[in-house]
């Protein structure tokens, strides 16, 4: 009789991965929301194009200096969801910065997480899975009716810009099933830096000549690194984190919170109040989000475990059978 073979040593786990997901995801929102408001600034010098290409760029380009990613060693499969996370990170935020120059932010984000929030729609396995993706969507879709009330008289909207962010909703979609992946296939967040330069690659024909912009101006590439830690770096790091133990569902009707932090952040630093139907709608949200954080059932399965992927050619591991 063969001996059974000794138990797996416990996986070595890094600071990030003992965070709680829905902590992680709430600093990635919080990140996200200041970022935004940091690029805003450099529109009218850089373009939206060239603000996504200087984004994309320096976080790929910083986390790769401090990581190194043994790429060499990284199966194809892993390769190519690299690939695809980078592509879909370029047309999400490109997409995205394109609709708000177009588009009252408010009716941006809103079209926009249309996509999560049907994805998580799509993917719903239990009924109170299917209530609280719809509890959010309601929320996301008052909140879309308010700022389109606000958005003007008569004026009506701009049909491209509402285009553009339903696509930039597409590619978030996108995006949460590549980043899934990727966190399955690489460990740590080699994988993000190798997606953010693929990123900056597909990007840099549409936003290089708005990008040279810093070189009359050196000043603005520190604006543009804090964008690039603020709206990459920190919040693609905390969700590929997040999603290495969240279901994509999961992941998608916690991330309709992100109105809700555009909501508080505008009523602190801008001090614009909220109106009764936004108030409804933020406690849609939050009931949502909540419901959902807190009603999964223990042992659901997740996205991956770090012992089930090799941290040198990152592909998946099998455990031992016992015989």
């Amino acid at each position: 009789m063969t001996a059974a073979p000794p138990p797996a040593a416990p996986p070595v786990l890094g600071p990030v991965d003992r965070v709680p997901a829905p902590l992680l995801m709430a600093v990635s929102i919080g990140s996200v929301q200041f970022g935004s408001a940091v690029a805003s600034t450099l529109f009218p010098a850089l373009g939206a194009p060239g603000t996504v290409l200087l984004r994309l760029l320096l976080a790929g380009g910083l986390l790769a200096v401090l990581l190194r990613p043994r790429v060499h060693r990284w199966s194809a499969g892993a390769l190519a969801g690299c690939a695809l996370l980078g592509a879909a990170m370029a047309g999400m935020n490109a997409l995205f910065y394109l609709s708000i120059e177009r588009l009252p932010l408010g009716v941006a984000v809103s079209v926009e997480l249309l996509g999560p929030l049907v994805l998580s729609v799509v993917q719903a396995r239990r009924a109170q899975d299917a209530l609280w993706s719809a509890l959010a969507l309601a929320g996301v879709v008052l909140l879309g009716v308010r700022a389109l009330g606000d958005a003007g008289a008569g004026e009506g909207l701009d049909v491209l810009g509402l285009v553009l962010a339903a696509s930039a909703g597409a590619c978030w979609a996108g995006y949460i099933l590549a980043s899934a992946r990727v966190g399955r296939l690489v460990p740590g967040t080699g994988g993000l830096a190798v997606s953010l330069l693929v990123g900056a690659v597909l990007v840099a024909p549409f936003g290089l000549g708005g990008a040279l912009g810093v070189v009359e101006r050196p000043g603005l590439l520190l604006a543009a690194l804090a964008v690039a830690l603020l709206s990459s770096v920190v919040p693609y790091g905390a969700d590929l984190a997040a999603l290495r133990r969240l279901p994509t569902r999961v992941f998608g009707v916690l991330m309709s919170l992100q109105p809700v932090a555009a909501a508080i952040a505008g009523l602190v630093v801008l001090g614009q109040g909220l109106a009764p139907a936004e108030l409804v709608a933020l406690a849609l949200v939050s009931t949502a989000s909540a419901g959902v954080a807190l009603g999964r059932r223990r042992g659901e399965p997740v996205q991956a475990r770090p012992e089930d992927v090799s941290r040198t050619t990152g592909r998946t591991r099998r455990r031992p059978r016992l015989r």
